[in-house]
């Protein structure tokens, strides 16, 4: 035996030194990614921005069709009458506007 193996302790190995703070990590770091995604998820609100659209209104057209709208989507130009909607325009000229309230389709 040498005089370092003599008068030097062997250091203890234990099976749960490195083992042990890698566990407390994981779950550490587990729980903060759950809080974080939870208060990332309740931050994020969508929210339509509210339009006034008017009165209910029914346009007769001269062929007998009706259209049910609402009174702020109906443009004058020109002197023609336009229904301008979020993807399309139609031409309304001829029609005779009618306020009466007609039920929603649900």
């Amino acid at each position: 035996m040498t005089r370092i193996e003599l008068y030097h302790q062997k250091p203890k190995h234990s099976p749960w030194k490195g083992l042990f703070p890698f566990i407390v990590l994981s779950m550490i770091l587990t729980a903060g990614l759950f809080i974080g995604w939870y208060y990332y998820q309740n931050t994020i609100k969508i929210e339509a921005p509210s339009e006034e659209v008017g009165k209910k209104v029914v346009i007769h057209l001269p062929n007998g069709q009706k259209v049910y709208t609402y009174d702020h989507l109906i443009v004058k130009k020109d002197g023609k009458t336009y229904y301008k909607g979020d993807r399309n325009t139609i031409d309304l000229t001829g029609g005779t506007i009618s306020f009466e309230n007609w039920k929603e389709p649900e």
